[in-house]
């Protein structure tokens, strides 16, 4: 059997974090046997769905890197086949025609819960005879299972069981004709050879009625996979309040999309005690058994945590072409040649400890920023008389120095020993004066990537 996954979003608004985990799961699950990972959009909501959303969904993939097989399915542009198993299922006995109105089945709903009896509704249209069926406007019913009980092998949940007395016989087509939503999720799973529904536990209650239409079809059944929601820190359902949702806001908080892939597996899924891996570890080692039936908790410390070390991990060009990525999507201004040039230089200085993009950036000020150096109001109080004779005395010897990192750190070694100081009390003006802050990169590292020239002109700017 080929693995067969999909992913199908509404484009109602933005890609929630929450859908992006679901999508990274079935990605992983299909990538790993060697499977197709599909894409279908579920824009039967016509109300509420935008092209601008659809965008926001597919952005949101492509950020992610999770890369789809086929095209994008409209779920809506196939209505028509949708309608068409409603009519199959009515010509083999399995659906029934109901009649009914809205005002009737409201009206029964006010007597049962007077009566406190069960609100279900039962139709009397079910087994009534063709004969007697009025010319009026009418909806297409699946007839369930009224007795016994429906169980669905949960591939995460284990076996749930369901009481068929408390299953309705849910609308296949509305009175206008066109299909719900509920027969629409299987027909297109079925029709597009889905072998596993990985979903949200939000879901798990449809599956009970859903699988009845497989099985009246006589189609063959998914596997399902019913994944705990993800909640917030304080151990509520992910919302607002909580920060961040929608995966572009991810983005645009410079987050790599490595970090945020290692991040949402780890949301409810697990590897023994690993936390931080590739995405080929991820492809290797994913499996349905290691996800856990309690919700996740979302927390955003783990998450720097991780950035930062995907950041150190990252390969220098890479993060480059990432980084500029991130500018582009956030409307800041591009890099110039020479910049690109300064920052791939750095960049093993830059990408440690930096956990994530705009951390990066502030690093990178030395090599960004333009002479003359302006340093903020910190720096400033770190260039006094004394400190700029001091560095006046170093100018000329650095023109001399070999320009390794052994001969720099002696230079100034010698310069502050002559002064009866230590080295780490120049390391304050020489910051000041290469970057314009107290906090930077070390100062050798700094004249390494900025090279002599730079290096020099610089400190004269301080002098002058």
């Amino acid at each position: 059997m080929t693995v067969v996954t999909r992913i199908a979003p509404s484009p109602t608004g933005y890609m929630h974090i929450g859908t992006a985990r679901t999508a990274l799961f079935n990605w992983l699950f299909a990538r790993k046997h060697g499977g197709q990972f599909l894409l279908r959009v579920e824009d039967t909501d016509r109300e509420r769905s935008t092209p601008e959303a659809t965008d926001a969904i597919l952005r949101g993939m492509d950020w992610l890197g999770f890369d789809y097989d086929g095209e994008a399915v409209s779920q809506f542009a196939r209505a028509d086949r949708h309608a068409e198993v409603a009519h199959d299922l009515l010509a083999q006995g399995h659906a029934y025609k109901c009649f009914a109105t809205q005002e009737e089945i409201a009206a029964f709903r006010e007597e049962a819960k007077a009566a406190g009896t069960s609100t279900l509704y039962r139709s009397p249209w079910r087994d009534a005879d063709p004969s007697s069926h009025p010319d009026a406007p009418y909806v297409v019913r699946l007839k369930m299972p009224r007795d016994g009980e429906t169980v669905i092998a949960d591939a995460v949940q284990g076996d749930v069981t369901f009481k068929n007395e408390n299953l309705d016989d849910m609308v296949l087509l509305r009175s206008d004709g066109t299909p719900v939503y509920m027969l629409a999720v299987v027909v297109d799973d079925h029709d597009m050879g889905v072998t596993h529904v990985i979903r949200g536990d939000d879901h798990l209650n449809n599956a009970a009625r859903q699988i009845q239409i497989y099985r009246a079809m006589g189609w063959a059944e998914p596997v399902y996979a019913h994944i705990p929601l993800i909640h917030g820190p304080d151990g509520k359902k992910l919302s607002k309040r909580h920060g961040a949702l929608g995966v572009e806001e991810y983005r645009d908080m410079g987050y790599p999309a490595a970090a945020m892939r290692n991040y949402l597996a780890r949301l409810g899924w697990s590897h023994g005690d690993d936390e931080f891996f590739s995405d080929a570890q991820a492809r290797e080692w994913f499996d349905l058994e290691g996800i856990g039936k309690s919700p996740a908790r979302f927390d955003f410390k783990k998450l720097d945590n991780l950035s930062g070390q995907h950041i150190a991990a990252s390969d220098d060009a890479a993060l480059l072409h990432e980084l500029e990525g991130f500018l582009a999507a956030t409307g800041q201004t591009a890099l110039t040649e020479a910049q690109k040039q300064g920052m791939a230089k750095g960049m093993y200085t830059l990408k440690e400890r930096a956990k994530s993009f705009p951390e990066l950036i502030e690093k990178a000020r030395f090599v960004l920023s333009k002479r003359p150096i302006t340093p903020d109001e910190k720096a400033a109080k770190s260039l006094d008389p004394v400190s700029i004779g001091i560095l006046n005395e170093l100018t000329p010897q650095l023109r001399n120095a070999s320009w390794s990192r052994e001969d720099l750190e002696a230079v100034v070694a010698n310069v502050a020993a002559a002064h009866d100081t230590k080295l780490g009390k120049l390391a304050g003006p020489l910051r000041a004066a290469l970057a314009g802050r107290n906090v930077s990169p070390s100062v050798f590292d700094m004249m390494l990537v900025l090279g002599r020239d730079e290096t020099i002109a610089r400190l004269n700017d301080v002098a002058a």
